[in-house]
C-alpha cells in the first residue's frame, strides 16, 4: 500500500466522497450518487464555514476514506468547544487496514490542536461494529441520542 495523505476535500473529491455515503446498507437508502447537485452545493456551505472539515483520506492518487469534522463552541462545560465527527465512510477495500482508525486519531489531534474539550460521534444503533470501534479507540456510549426528521 503507498502512502496515505489526510487532507481537505476539493470539489473534485465530492462524487467518490458521496459514492462512500452510499456504499452500505443504510446509505444506499438515503445517498443519491447520480445527482451530485446537492451534494455540491452542501459543499459549497462546509467550504465557506470554518468551523467545518470535511477531509479525504487518498492513497495512490484515490480518495479512500472521508470524515467530516464540525468544531462547536459552546457554554456548557464552563465555555467548552467539542468538536463532532460525522460521516465516516471507509473505502470498500481499504475496510480493515487500519485507515478508520488514523482518520479517527486525525480528527481527534485536530479537535486537541483547535482547544476543544470534547470529541462526540453518534453512530446508527444498527452499526454494532463501528460501536466496539469506537470503544475500542476510546470513545465511551455515554448517552442517548435523538434525531427528529424534519
Amino acid at each position: 500500500m503507498g502512502d496515505l495523505e489526510i487532507r481537505s476535500a476539493a470539489e473534485d473529491d465530492i462524487p467518490a466522497v458521496v459514492a462512500m455515503l452510499a456504499d452500505d446498507p443504510l446509505g444506499a437508502q438515503r445517498e443519491s450518487p447520480h445527482d451530485l447537485g446537492p451534494y455540491l452545493a452542501a459543499f459549497e456551505r462546509l467550504s465557506a464555514d470554518p468551523n467545518q472539515h470535511l477531509v479525504v483520506a487518498v492513497r495512490d492518487d484515490r480518495v479512500v476514506g472521508t470524515l467530516q469534522l464540525t468544531m462547536i463552541p459552546g457554554l456548557s462545560r464552563r465555555g467548552a468547544t467539542r468538536s463532532i465527527i460525522e460521516g465516516v465512510r471507509i473505502h470498500a477495500d481499504e475496510r480493515g487496514s487500519g485507515l478508520g482508525t488514523q482518520l479517527i486519531e486525525w480528527a481527534v489531534d485536530e479537535s486537541r490542536r483547535q482547544g476543544c474539550h470534547l470529541v462526540q460521534l453518534t453512530s446508527d444503533k444498527t452499526r454494532t461494529d463501528a460501536h466496539r470501534f469506537y470503544e475500542r479507540l476510546g470513545f465511551a456510549a455515554s448517552h442517548t441520542g435523538f434525531k427528529l426528521q424534519l
